[in-house]
């Protein structure tokens, strides 16, 4: 897919305030983007370079006003990323207790290609609640980039900011842009 509309939804977990590397490397493939942030990622990222960058303000919650209608944009592809322990487990139980959460519930309902990147320690792994939540939504079509396949890997506890410089981003739109690929119809 040469070009389309990236959903990108972040969470409140340290690779947050780089989000604009995933955003400048959909831009180099011609796909345009939209930010919304759950409540807490709003004081990690820098709401004023990303909405330039985006031409689109961040959203963190609904409408402001009633009767000024702003819809979810045509959308190719979503992701997640960083996703935290806590989102991906609202996630996959289909809570929509926020605005970001209402996005991504209906995003995946209406089987938009969605990628989930994890930002997550291995203490919090280990919990039947993640793992279940992870079995429950790759069960549902959507992709969890995790693992040596993917070159990412849950991190110790303690240990998130050694791991923020390498966070996935770009791996993350490459899969997003896969995903919605295929969902193309063939001529």
């Amino acid at each position: 897919m040469t070009a389309g509309h990236l959903q990108i939804v972040v969470c409140a977990a340290g690779p947050a305030p780089d989000v604009t590397t995933l955003i400048n490397t959909a831009h180099q493939r011609s796909w345009t983007t939209t930010v919304t942030a759950t409540p807490h990622a709003m004081d990690f990222i820098d709401i004023p370079a990303i909405e330039k960058l985006t031409g689109t303000p961040v959203r963190s919650d609904y409408r402001a006003s009633p009767g000024v209608r702003r819809p979810l944009p045509t959308t190719d592809a979503l992701v997640i990323a960083p996703a935290t322990y806590n989102s991906i487990n609202k996630i996959a139980l289909g809570l929509a207790d926020n605005y970001a959460m209402t996005t991504i519930a209906e995003l995946i309902g209406r089987h938009i290609p969605t990628v989930i990147v994890p930002f997550v320690n291995t203490a919090l792994a280990t919990r039947h609640p993640y793992r279940r939540a992870v079995t429950s939504l790759r069960d549902e079509g959507v992709h969890i980039l995790l693992g040596p396949e993917h070159n990412w890997e849950l991190h110790p506890p303690g240990t998130g900011n050694d791991r923020r410089l390498t966070f996935p981003w770009t791996t993350a739109f490459h899969a997003a842009a896969a995903l919605a690929e295929e969902k193309q119809p063939r001529n």
